[in-house]
């Protein structure tokens, strides 16, 4: 196989995955395996194709890492969409450590109450971590 389609079928693979995460990250990885193409398509060693693949990748990184960081896109920020909206309690797993089972978006979420407890079952999302909700009795 030609080394080319090599590094368009890695360049393919990367653009699917980043399909799949919304980060950019993988994007740029996708283009840096695109430029390592155009360089095997010229008939360039496999050395130079790496070494323009992986700068083109770390500046690529470097610039969407910086564009995400001077936006506010930070990792705790990337389920903003979530933040505020309301939250059944279902049932507790803990209730002395604030720990409880929400409806959320048709299914059960793991939840951390986050200061006072307070009385009923309607709480909001405070933060999201991993796949357990921070959430609050008044909304933010």
């Amino acid at each position: 196989m030609e080394p080319y389609i090599i590094w368009i079928l890695a360049a393919i693979a990367l653009v699917i995955v980043e399909l799949l995460t919304g980060t950019f990250y993988l994007l740029v990885l996708g283009v840096a395996a695109m430029a390592g193409a155009a360089l095997a398509w010229f008939g360039l060693g496999f050395s130079v194709e790496a070494v323009v693949a992986s700068i083109v990748g770390v500046l690529g990184v470097v610039l969407v890492h910086r564009y995400r960081v001077s936006h506010g896109q930070t990792p705790g920020s990337i389920n903003a969409i979530d933040v505020g909206q309301r939250v059944t309690i279902e049932s507790w797993v803990n209730e002395t450590d604030g720990l409880a089972r929400v409806h959320y978006r048709g299914t059960l979420w793991d939840a951390k109450v986050m200061g006072e407890r307070g009385a009923g079952t309607t709480f909001y999302i405070r933060s999201v971590e991993g796949s357990t909700l921070h959430i609050a009795p008044e909304r933010v």
